[in-house]
C-alpha cells in the first residue's frame, strides 16, 4: 500500500456566479445578490421594498423556490415568503426581525488548469491513503475527487472521503482520501486539545483509523502545523512545539492502547532538526519515511518552494511496526513550479507560469509491504 500527504494549497468551492465560463450569466447574479443583501436587512419591509424584494429574487431565480443555479434562499426560522398552488407570491414578514434567514451563492469545484494538476499529482502518485492539507470542507473535496479522479468506468478513485471542520477560520482544514479497499472505521477530533498554554492545534490533528484489504487497523494523524509566514519567529516555534508535543501524545496514546499501524503525515511546516519539531521526530519512535534508504527524492530532499533542505516541510512519518514493512517512498513535485523559470526539475507540460501549478508543495508518500 501507499501512504501520502500532500497540501494541496487552498483547495476551495467556488461560487458558481464567478466561474468565467457562466460569468456573462454570473455578473448579474453577483449585482442582484449584493442588493437583496441589502433590502433583507431593512428593519421594515414596506410595500416599495417589497416589491423589490421579489423582483430581486426573482432575477436570481428564487421566486419559485428556493434554490436555483446560482443561489440559495435559506428559511431558517419564520418566513420570507408565502408561495400559492395559484403562482402567487408574496412577501410576509414585515422586516428583518420578523425571519431568520438569508440569500447565499451556491458553491460548485472550481474547475481550471491549476486545479487539474493537482488532480495530476494525485493521480500520478496513485496511493491508497492520502493526509490532505488544505481542503475547505468534505463536501468541496468530494466534488473535486468524485469528478477529477476517476478510474475505469466512471468510478471514484477516492470513495472514503472525510475532512472535519477545524479551528481555522478561513476554512483551511485536514482530511483524508482513501481507496475503495480502505474504509473509514473511526475518526476523532482534536480541535479542543488544550495545555496550559491553551487551545493546542491551529487547525486538527485529525485522527482517522482505516481497515486494510487484508483487515489490519490502519491510524493516520493529519496535521497542518502553525505556519513561520504569520506572527514572530518565537511565538509560532513555541506554537509548533506545542503542537508536536501533543501529537506525541496522541501517537503514544493509539500505540498503548494496541494500535500498531500508525502513520504522522501531513505539513509540519519546519524542518527535520528544528528544534520545535524534536518532541515528534526524536521523542518518539515514529521514522520519517524519507531516511529509508529506499527512499527516491531525486536529489532535492525539500518539499516545498525550492525543495532544498531547509524547504522539508512535509512528512510520512511511520510506527516501527509500519517502517518495518516499508519499501520505499518518494517525492512528487512535477506539479510545484520549480524556481523563477519552472524548470529545476520536470514539470507539467500544461504548466507553463507559476499560477498553473498543482501546489506549492509536493507531494511526499511511504511504500508499505502491508494488505
Amino acid at each position: 500500500m501507499r501512504i501520502a500527504a500532500f497540501n494541496v494549497e487552498n483547495l476551495f468551492n467556488r461560487a458558481r456566479a464567478l466561474d468565467q465560463r457562466t460569468w456573462s450569466a454570473g455578473r448579474p447574479v453577483l449585482e442582484a445578490y449584493r442588493h437583496i443583501a441589502t433590502l433583507l436587512e431593512e428593519p421594515v419591509y414596506s410595500p416599495d421594498i417589497k416589491v423589490d424584494i421579489l423582483r430581486t429574487l426573482g432575477r436570481l431565480g428564487l421566486r419559485g423556490g428556493d434554490s436555483a443555479r446560482f443561489a440559495r434562499l435559506r428559511q431558517n426560522r419564520g418566513r420570507l415568503l408565502r408561495r400559492s398552488r395559484d403562482g402567487r407570491v408574496e412577501v410576509v414578514a414585515g422586516g428583518r426581525a420578523d425571519w431568520i434567514g438569508w440569500v447565499e451563492l451556491t458553491t460548485g469545484r472550481v474547475d481550471e488548469l491549476a486545479l487539474t494538476n493537482t488532480a495530476r499529482v494525485l493521480a500520478d502518485v496513485g496511493a491508497d491513503v492520502v493526509g490532505v492539507i488544505e481542503a475547505e470542507s468534505r463536501l468541496a473535496l468530494k466534488r473535486f475527487a468524485d469528478a477529477a479522479l476517476v478510474v475505469d468506468g466512471g468510478r471514484p478513485r477516492y470513495p472514503h472521503v472525510m475532512v472535519v471542520d477545524s479551528n481555522d477560520e478561513r476554512g483551511i482544514n485536514v482530511g483524508v482520501l482513501a481507496g475503495a479497499g480502505f474504509p473509514l472505521a473511526a475518526q476523532h477530533s482534536h480541535v479542543d486539545d488544550s495545555d496550559e498554554t491553551g487551545r493546542v492545534f491551529s487547525r486538527d490533528c485529525a485522527e482517522y483509523h482505516l481497515r486494510t484489504p487484508g483487515g489490519h487497523r490502519l491510524a493516520v494523524l493529519v496535521n497542518h502545523f502553525k505556519s513561520k509566514g504569520y506572527g514572530g519567529k518565537v511565538a509560532s516555534d513555541a506554537t509548533r512545539r506545542r503542537q508536536a508535543v501533543r501529537v506525541a501524545q496522541i501517537y503514544a496514546g493509539l500505540v498503548a492502547s494496541g494500535v500498531e499501524h500508525v502513520a504522522v503525515v501531513g505539513d509540519l511546516n519546519d524542518t527535520p532538526e528544528s528544534e520545535p519539531l524534536a518532541p515528534l521526530l526524536s521523542g518518539t519512535d515514529l521514522r520519517d519515511i524519507s531516511t529509508h534508504p529506499g527512499f527516491d527524492d531525486n536529489g532535492r530532499p525539500g518539499t516545498y518552494g525550492y525543495c532544498t533542505a531547509r524547504n522539508k516541510l512535509d512528512y510520512v512519518l511511520l510506527s516501527p511496526a509500519l517502517f518495518a514493512r516499508a519499501t520505499g517512498g518518494g517525492i512528487h513535485r512535477r506539479g510545484v513550479w520549480g524556481g523563477r523559470r519552472g524548470r529545476l526539475w520536470p514539470i507539467y507540460e500544461t504548466m507553463t507560469s507559476a499560477v498553473h501549478a498543482g501546489s506549492d508543495h509536493a507531494a511526499i508518500y511511504a511504500d508499505v509491504d502491508l494488505d
